[in-house]
């Protein structure tokens, strides 16, 4: 029973760690907290839906999904924070627009696929099976798709891991978050490292809605709890930490688990901002935190 809940808690923390390395990937890149990225998220995964049906191809529909995410958080960057923040520069308003804005945005991207798609929920079919592994006669609750969520949320580490600590792009991105002014100063482009930072992100959150929607329904508002989830994971992981939106996610899943089997459903969701109240008590900048934001 204890390696059961185990399972579930580490495949569920896989989905969040994905979203909330979304979000710690705009942060680290613009110092924002994309409250859009669930819709973003969504739309692409939508349009990997609409692949799917034509093809009949997940692995067409999972690469092209997540190439409409990254270029969706280009265009949010380049059409709609950009314009935002060069006209709110300073000022009380200045931290409160991109929040009011992103969130804004959410509601746009959820009524444009309601008005595309409807409201119904769909069914994103995966090559992959959800029934879980069997040894002898056991079954564990942990499928072939659970291992294709951990390992994609490990590639996904490694892969920005590796180029925020050894690339200049990576060192480029820290810079314009951190000092925009001295990183324009010292040649890098601040505009367009930031709309990569955007790509990024958008991406992330697309994969982590063609991997997580095989496994229930897709609909325009089927990755809001993924949201909330990943926002709880990256924060209590550190939102300038790409390993803490891991160790969060993990943990987050976990104790989903634990409590869910063994305390029941009813409390599951307000545990998660216990558990985020009780690390920031202890760790007020999340368990990877640090005041420069210079770690992976």
């Amino acid at each position: 029973m204890f390696i059961d809940t185990l399972l579930i808690g580490i495949s569920s923390g896989a989905i969040y760690s994905l979203m909330a390395l979304a979000l710690v990937l705009v942060w680290r890149s613009t110092r924002v907290v994309n409250f859009a990225q669930s819709g973003q998220a969504v739309f692409s995964t939508y349009i990997g839906y609409e692949i799917t049906v034509r093809t009949h191809n997940y692995w067409i529909s999972l690469p092209a999904a997540i190439i409409c995410g990254a270029l969706l958080g280009s265009l949010v960057d380049l059409l709609f924070m950009r314009p935002l923040l060069r006209r709110v520069k300073s000022g009380p308003i200045a931290e409160l627009a991109p929040v009011i804005a992103t969130l804004g945005l959410l509601g746009l991207l959820q009524s444009l696929l309601g008005l595309l798609w409807g409201n119904a929920f769909l069914q994103y079919a995966s090559p992959l099976s959800a029934k879980g592994f069997t040894f002898g006669s056991h079954t564990v609750p942990f499928s072939p798709q659970n291992l294709f969520i951990v390992l994609a949320s490990a590639l996904v580490l490694v892969i920005f891991g590796l180029i925020f600590k050894y690339t200049n792009l990576g060192l480029a991105l820290r810079a314009a978050s951190f000092q925009p002014e001295i990183a324009q100063l010292a040649g890098v482009r601040v505009s367009r490292v930031r709309n990569i930072g955007w790509a990024f992100a958008g991406a992330t959150g697309a994969l982590a809605g063609a991997v997580i929607t095989p496994t229930s329904t897709l609909s325009p508002n089927s990755l809001d709890l993924l949201f909330v989830s990943g926002f709880i994971a990256a924060v209590i992981g550190g939102l300038d930490s790409l390993v803490g939106a891991v160790v969060g996610g993990l943990v987050l899943g976990i104790g989903f688990s634990f409590i869910l089997q063994y305390i029941g459903s009813s409390v599951t969701f307000l545990a998660g901002f216990l558990i985020l109240m009780v690390v920031l008590l202890v760790r007020p900048r999340g368990i990877f935190g640090h005041k420069l934001g210079r770690h992976a």
